[in-house]
């Protein structure tokens, strides 16, 4: 398996589910206007989008990846079949049991979550009402990612990330056709949540039947897998989800600013969350199957190896994307969200997120290609304890930065957090001698911060006056966005391949 090539795949897959996912927040932005019904919708669907992290892709597929793949490698078909039978079943079941309760305490989990919004008693109750239609996403999603982990054991990347299209399609239909059928309109998107959450489970189930992987019932919480997986499952909360679990405190500490700092903070989160998405989730999914096998087999130089790879590849497409968000912030966020109720103090309010996040968007990714040099060892100590280190320093300069930088603030203080986690994951390998850099980091390092910096001026120069954007028409904004985005590839590019970098340079076979 050439893991270059799965990289493309899965990343190409994921870049169409991002493209809709801000097609999906133009309509949003146009539809409904910045304020209390959208801030009233975020926080519905950010506390079972975090659960979804935390819980689904996060500590689920940490836990269960590593250990199915142990499975495969070294028990028979049938005794993989029985592990993967139970753990579906008893997720099933607690899933159903998760979704029940949340929709029963729906009042008390906003006001946890949310405290300010309890001042108005309109946005409280219509926050809880759309969060009892959402609420049940949770259980379709975690069956997806149970699919996912499946499938990506098997190689099959490509479909788990075609995946989360549906759900922007879903958005994207409700807002477009349906709003005006529902009393509030801002009712159609919990809607279309959920619709989305039962159309990805639905799109994987054929392709597990495929590969003779599709889950039946058998109710056995004490199987051995089981067990180790649930080990593995609470620590590795904090592993990887670090940031989404300050997201959420961020949320909290935002219901008190002024109306639109929740969605100020949404919509740069989004747009962060892309880079974010198509290069760390992408690389993070196909190394951990890998990383599994080789600690498996108890080669650890190859384990070393891809994981300098990993690091490479990270720093390469990372640091560009990261400088691209800060420079031509305003750019990007006029163009895709400047339309309609979303006026342009929205637009400025929500650049100053923007620029704040970019500067951690680099540990963000970072942290999902060095926690799984963890998972696959099935050390989940570790990064707990460095997670619950981060949030805590995360926390202290949230009171640190909200007076001054108010919203702003905490998306700086969500980056900086970041970077100290990727930080502490960093060293710990190297100390204790789990990954040792390859020759050649510190010219290598060097070339990429000078094609960034190079970029990043081309870019200011051509991006211009930052009133024409706020003015100019979308005919005009969209192809000036679309040459911006190619000069600054043409430069970062270019620059590379002046000081000798080429595709096949990354080239990397990863574990049969």
């Amino acid at each position: 398996m050439n893991l270059l090539r799965a990289l493309a795949t899965i990343s190409g897959m994921t870049l169409m589910s991002r493209i809709l996912g801000l097609v999906r927040d133009f309509f949003i932005a146009s539809t409904f206007r910045t304020g209390l019904a959208t801030d009233a919708f975020f926080v519905a669907f950010r506390i079972p989008n975090l659960m979804r992290r935390l819980f689904a892709e996060g500590a689920f597929s940490q836990a269960f990846v590593p250990i199915l793949g142990e499975y495969r490698s070294r028990q028979t078909p049938e005794e993989t079949r029985t592990m993967l039978d139970s753990v579906a079943t008893l997720l099933f079941l607690a899933l159903v049991a998760a979704a029940a309760l949340g929709v029963l305490a729906a009042p008390l989990i906003v006001y946890v979550s949310a405290p300010g919004f309890a001042a108005d008693a309109g946005k409280f109750a219509l926050t809880v009402s759309l969060l009892r239609v959402t609420f049940p996403y949770i259980v379709f999603i975690s069956l997806v990612a149970l699919a996912a982990g499946i499938l990506n054991t098997w190689s099959r990347f490509a479909v788990p990330a075609f995946t989360p299209v549906l759900l922007n399609v879903s958005f994207i239909v409700g807002a477009a056709f349906f709003a005006g059928h529902f009393d509030p309109p801002v009712r159609v998107l919990a809607w279309a949540v959920f619709a989305g959450g039962a159309l990805q489970l639905a799109l994987q189930l054929p392709f597990l039947a495929r590969l003779g992987m599709l889950p039946r019932w058998r109710f056995n919480p004490h199987h051995l897998g089981v067990r180790r997986i649930l080990k593995l499952m609470g620590p590795s909360v904090f592993g990887v989800s670090i940031s989404q679990i300050s997201l959420l405190i961020n949320t909290i500490f935002a219901s008190f600013l002024v109306s639109g700092s929740v969605s100020w903070l949404y919509y740069a989160d989004r747009l962060m969350e892309f880079p974010a998405g198509v290069l760390g989730v992408a690389l993070g999914t196909i190394l951990l199957p890998s990383l599994s096998k080789y600690h498996a087999d108890a080669n650890t130089e190859e384990y070393g190896r891809l994981l300098d790879w990993g690091l490479r590849v990270t720093l390469l497409l990372a640091v560009p994307a990261a400088v691209a968000l800060a420079v031509i912030a305003l750019p990007l966020i006029s163009t895709l969200f400047h339309y309609g109720r979303f006026t342009s103090g929205d637009a400025l309010m929500t650049r100053q997120a923007l620029v704040a996040y970019s500067v951690g968007l680099v540990g963000m990714i970072l942290v999902k290609i060095l926690a799984p040099g963890f998972y696959a060892r099935q050390n989940v100590v570790t990064p707990v304890k460095i997670g619950l280190l981060t949030l805590a320093a995360t926390q202290a300069m949230n009171l640190a930065f909200i007076v001054p930088l108010r919203h702003a603030g905490l998306a700086l203080a969500i980056g900086l957090g970041a970077c100290l986690n990727a930080a502490l994951l960093y060293r710990y390998l190297r100390r204790h001698r789990v990954y040792t850099p390859q020759p050649g980091w510190a010219a290598f390092a060097g070339k990429v911060a000078l094609a960034a910096l190079l970029m990043a001026g081309a870019l200011r120069f051509a991006a211009g006056d930052s009133q024409w954007w706020l003015a100019a028409r979308w005919q005009g904004k969209i192809p000036a966005l679309v040459g911006l985005v190619a000069l600054g590839a043409a430069v970062y590019g270019g620059t590379l391949r002046a000081l000798g970098f080429r595709v096949r340079d990354f080239s990397r076979r990863g574990a049969e």
